[in-house]
């Protein structure tokens, strides 16, 4: 199967990922690739833990001790690995040996946000089952973790968390893990919210990218990426995404991020927030299409691992052609 993308051409690795009989793929909330172009899987089911070689065949499993709840996934140029354990409100640092090296939070204690309950609507043109939520049900901004969404290193060694289903911040940490810094307001979703609109308000801050002294944010429920210098202050927004989950930023191709978006699309845009290409688009679990779309990321020959959760429980590569 063939995929255009603007100027660019997908082919998908249809069968793609041998995992042994009786493994589910799971919902797969992360996909990141090593500097081998091994392929590391996060996922919400046995095994959270998966590593494939370029090829789809499995050379490591483990994690049914050490996670609970997979969500996000970082892999440095050094290969050390960060994870975002969501209930259990961790992010956990290891070596490229599955040594571990830092925890970030404290292991089932969630901070104070006020938060509530969720308020939803019905389920509209962009909803995924059960209504999108008009606010967040978070009270105030809270200090790291209620609920966590993903990770990103900076060159520096810098650690950036988004904070995330409970919370409405963006964490900054040194690399030894002291808290730096917090950003981030209430943000609700939603035409008749005033903060719909607003610069650092966030509604479900979900995937975070620290790339050439720019973090970006994205802002799921109200559709948008939010982009910050390395301190929070605030300097632009791309807005016509739907529901951004992931982003990711490839080193050998600087000037191009990649964007999951939870509305079954994956997005390819410039940093200047223009479009390259977009696939996708219908709800499907056909070969190609998706249901969920969570994580993306890219390897060194350019081709794209997308994660899905949802309906979707699976993991699909599409190796570029042009």
């Amino acid at each position: 199967m063939i995929i255009d993308a603007g100027e660019r051409q997908y082919e998908l690795v249809e069968g793609w990922g041998q995992n042994p009989a009786g493994w589910p793929w799971g919902q797969v909330g992360a996909v990141a690739t090593d500097s081998s172009d091994n392929v590391h899987i996060f996922t919400r089911d046995v095994h959270p833990y998966r590593v494939f070689d370029k090829s789809g065949k499995m050379i490591d499993a483990w994690g049914d001790q050490v996670f609970v709840d997979a969500h996000g996934m970082c892999i440095t140029p050094d290969d050390t690995i960060y994870f975002v354990d969501r209930h259990p409100q961790l992010v956990l640092k290891f070596d490229k040996q599955g040594r571990h090296r830092l925890s970030l939070g404290t292991r089932d204690q969630h901070s104070d946000t006020g938060f509530t309950q969720e308020e939803r609507v019905e389920a509209g043109p962009l909803a995924s089952g059960g209504g999108m939520p008009v606010h967040s049900g978070v009270g105030h901004a809270g200090p790291p973790f209620y609920h966590p969404t993903d990770v990103s290193v900076s060159a520096s060694g810098e650690i950036y968390v988004s904070d995330g289903y409970r919370n409405c911040c963006v964490h900054k940490f040194s690399p030894e893990g002291t808290l730096l810094k917090s950003w981030g307001e209430v943000g609700h979703a939603g035409e008749l919210k005033d903060t719909k609109n607003q610069p650092n308000h966030f509604h479900t801050v979900h995937g975070i990218w620290e790339h050439a002294g720019k973090v970006y944010v994205s802002d799921r429920e109200n559709n948008r990426i939010q982009i910050f210098t390395t301190d929070g202050q605030y300097l632009d927004m791309w807005t016509g995404f739907e529901r951004p989950t992931k982003l990711f930023v490839n080193p050998k191709e600087p000037n191009v991020m990649y964007v999951s978006e939870l509305e079954d699309h994956v997005s390819i845009v410039d940093l200047q927030g223009n479009r390259i290409g977009r696939f996708g688009a219908e709800r499907s679990h056909d070969p190609g299409k998706f249901w969920g779309p969570h994580g993306i990321w890219t390897d060194s020959e350019g081709s794209i691992y997308v994660a899905e959760v949802l309906e979707g429980k699976r993991l699909q590569k599409f190796a570029r052609r042009k």
